[in-house]
């Protein structure tokens, strides 16, 4: 956007001085200006130099008027690359559960230390449908260490959600998918107590409390019992 604003700023001040070389009269100062022209020092001395033609013959003013409205069209130089789409997460990524474990530290339910959870528990039957929170890009469909069977969509904007613990998934690496699409089913594979989703929320690459865009259905973050577990 910036270079599109000096641009019109080189462009207007080439299309005043053409009228400036074709109508000498319209470059008189007007009344309103009069006392900034007052304040500048007085000239003295000869003025030397050569006069260049700012005119612009009819085949310029073409060139340089269309190369305007293109950048005034859309605010992007010619070639730039289109801006990003981000779709940030919104909703629960599975119906009828409970919050069997928050974000943050807590008693690991099975390697038994204080540890830092990095996502949500939500436990709930095995085999219960597991959705997309926003539109993105599966960048990981897959066993995962201790997550068990996985899935990392990319939402951009370094943006992404992890689905971890499936039983299986029912997407690949590559797909785009939309909010509310199917993307696996309930499980406990990987480092888990009993059947739940392992439920992140990363921004850069850090992870955040994915409680408060689950809000839309309050219901599903009342605790209970159910299967647990992690990556730490």
């Amino acid at each position: 956007m910036a270079s599109a604003r000096s641009f019109k700023a080189v462009l207007c001040t080439a299309f005043a001085s053409a009228a400036i070389a074709a109508s000498p009269a319209a470059a008189t100062t007007t009344e309103d200006s009069a006392p900034a022209a007052a304040s500048a020092a007085p000239v003295t001395g000869a003025v030397t130099g050569t006069i260049t033609d700012t005119r612009l013959d009819s085949g310029q003013f073409r060139t340089l008027f269309g190369e305007w409205k293109q950048h005034d069209g859309d605010g992007a130089l010619p070639g730039s690359a289109p801006a990003e789409t981000v779709s940030m997460p919104q909703g629960m990524p599975v119906e009828g559960v409970r919050l069997s474990s928050g974000y943050g530290m807590r008693n690991h339910p099975v390697l038994r230390k204080r540890a830092n959870h990095k996502g949500v528990d939500l436990a709930g039957a095995r085999g219960t449908p597991v959705y997309a929170t926003a539109d993105g890009t599966v960048e990981m469909a897959q066993w995962f260490s201790s997550y068990g069977k996985y899935v990392q969509i990319d939402h951009g904007g370094d943006v992404e959600t992890r689905y971890a613990h499936l039983s299986r998934y029912t997407v690949n690496p590559g797909d785009r998918v939309q909010k509310g699409e199917l993307i696996g089913y309930i499980g406990s594979t990987g480092r888990s107590t009993g059947p739940h989703l392992h439920y992140e929320i990363r921004i850069a690459g850090v992870a955040v409390d994915p409680t408060p865009y689950m809000i839309t259905n309050q219901y599903a973050l009342n605790e209970g019992e159910g299967g647990m577990g992690g990556d730490d």
